[in-house]
């Protein structure tokens, strides 16, 4: 792993755990002396970071860490739901292939077996792995690089991305039938894709990432969730 690859993911976690406090400045030597590297790859993890939406730039020189609104959140999700909506329509519009079909097929069998295993120690990391490769699958079937990147600028956020929340769901007393629910809407999405109806893709899509925004309400108001989701700590509950 380079230096520079180190140091972003070392500053990103300082961030996320909340080592690095919401509103706090940050300036290149400050974070020279922390992390003890030289002061071009942290140039580098502060840009990448400031793109990536963590940090944000201070006029008078620096950087600062940036704090999230319940409602910044619930943007990110939404923005993140549309985006693969689009990715599902052009899918469907477009058609994928029949090797694309089958790969996003044998992934749903996955889904499913695990799902079914109810007492399977690892089915939190097997879904969280799954889910990730099915939404992954299915920005690929539509064909657009420019889809594509905006889908991966959206997910730049670690509360953003499919798969934020899934830890918190499992604490939910109902948390089988949400997976199962999910996985009934994954599998919506790609028999809609396969009929070539783009609309119905699109918007049964965008209705998946909806699961998402209800797992951040329960982690907002639970404590212990609260600590289960990388980069709580950022965002700034409403009174």
């Amino acid at each position: 792993m380079s230096q520079s690859l180190k140091t972003i993911l070392s500053l990103r976690e300082l961030i996320l755990s909340g080592a690095l406090k919401p509103g706090e400045r940050l300036s290149e030597l400050s974070i020279v002396d922390r992390l003890g590297v030289s002061r071009t790859p942290v140039r580098m993890a502060l840009v990448r970071l400031e793109e990536e939406g963590l940090l944000e730039a201070i006029p008078s020189g620096g950087y600062a860490v940036r704090h999230f609104s319940e409602a910044d959140i619930f943007d990110a999700i939404e923005t993140r739901g549309t985006l693969e909506g689009l990715a599902a329509r052009l899918a469907a519009e477009r058609g994928p292939s029949p090797g694309q079909i089958g790969e996003i097929k044998v992934c749903l069998r996955k889904l499913d077996a695990l799902i079914q295993d109810e007492h399977g120690d690892d089915t939190l990391t097997g879904y969280v792995e799954l889910n990730e490769q099915f939404h992954q699958l299915l920005i690929q079937m539509s064909g657009s690089r420019v889809v594509a990147r905006q889908i991966e600028r959206a997910v730049a956020l670690p509360f953003a991305s499919p798969s934020a929340f899934v830890e918190v769901q499992a604490m939910l007393p109902e948390s089988r039938a949400i997976l199962l629910v999910a996985q009934e809407q994954h599998r919506s999405v790609v028999e809609a894709i396969e009929r070539r109806e783009g609309a119905r893709a699109e918007a049964l899509m965008r209705e998946h990432s909806r699961v998402a925004h209800r797992n951040l309400v329960m982690a907002l108001g639970h404590q212990g969730a609260r600590d289960l989701v990388p980069g709580m700590a950022l965002i700034r509950q409403s009174a």
